[in-house]
């Protein structure tokens, strides 16, 4: 396969499955919790493989042994691990040698998002093949945007950075476009951003939302496309959410 693979086939998909999910109120790992009777991160995963990315890296930590016995039998899957969970950017830093040998660009998606959909990432794909930019976030507008990350954008119009909801000012909360954790990157570019990340900031973690602000500054080009679908703004992180998504995906047909 040639360097610069912008189809699926040449994608390396990091998905984030390290965290303990505290709110669930349970030792097993978040993405384990079962969603209409399978662990959660099948959803991501199966979700992944229809739109064609099969280079699949799963970024581990709490409880990997779980985690990694359970997706063993999946081909073209393989496991990074976080032995500390110091933030999102410091998790797709320990996918360092597979960012830095992926043919064609890097996604990264939450392993506790099993409504993600297929034709969101092709969309995805078709945008970054055609615009060609060194980031692109696929975000969505969401009423209720309460602890997610908004997307702030300048005068005309143009993604600026995207802020934290506890690092965000009284302004910036009314924002209503949200970053769903759904990213995809050059593979070069990530790898330097990641390198200049810090954790300055209320959480002491590093965030891979600073990523796509540190390519900007750089002078690249960074887009923020609003095209994912109502139904992928539910992530899971209570038992409540649970239930929340499985009766979307019972009303979806899944």
């Amino acid at each position: 396969m040639l360097k610069n693979d912008w189809t699926p086939s040449g994608v390396t998909a990091i998905v984030l499955a390290a965290g303990k999910g505290t709110r669930m109120k349970s030792d097993l790992p978040k993405v384990l919790f079962p969603v209409l009777g399978r662990p959660m991160i099948h959803w991501v995963l199966d979700a992944l493989e229809a739109a064609g990315i099969r280079n699949q890296v799963i970024v581990v930590g709490y409880r990997s042994d779980l985690v990694e016995a359970e997706l063993k039998g999946r081909s073209g899957v393989r496991f990074a691990l976080q032995a500390q969970q110091l933030g999102t950017g410091h998790a797709v830093q320990m996918c360092r040698s597979e960012i830095e040998k992926s043919v064609g660009p890097v996604m990264v998606v939450a392993g506790d998002s099993p409504l993600i959909q297929s034709d969101s990432i092709l969309e995805l794909l078709e945008i970054f093949r055609s615009m060609g930019p060194s980031c692109l976030l696929g975000t969505l507008l969401k009423d209720n945007p309460q602890g997610l990350g908004r997307i702030v954008r300048d005068s005309s119009g143009e993604f600026q950075k995207i802020v934290e909801q506890k690092d965000a000012t009284p302004q910036e909360q009314q924002i209503r476009e949200v970053n769903m954790s759904t990213y995809l990157f050059a593979p070069h570019e990530l790898s330097w951003s990641l390198d200049r990340l810090t954790n300055e900031n209320a959480q002491s973690e590093y965030y891979l939302t600073d990523c796509p602000q540190k390519i900007l500054e750089a002078g690249k080009l960074v887009l923020a496309k609003p095209v994912l679908k109502p139904c992928e703004a539910l992530s899971i992180n209570t038992v409540d959410e649970l239930g929340a998504v499985e009766s979307k995906m019972l009303e979806l047909g899944y």
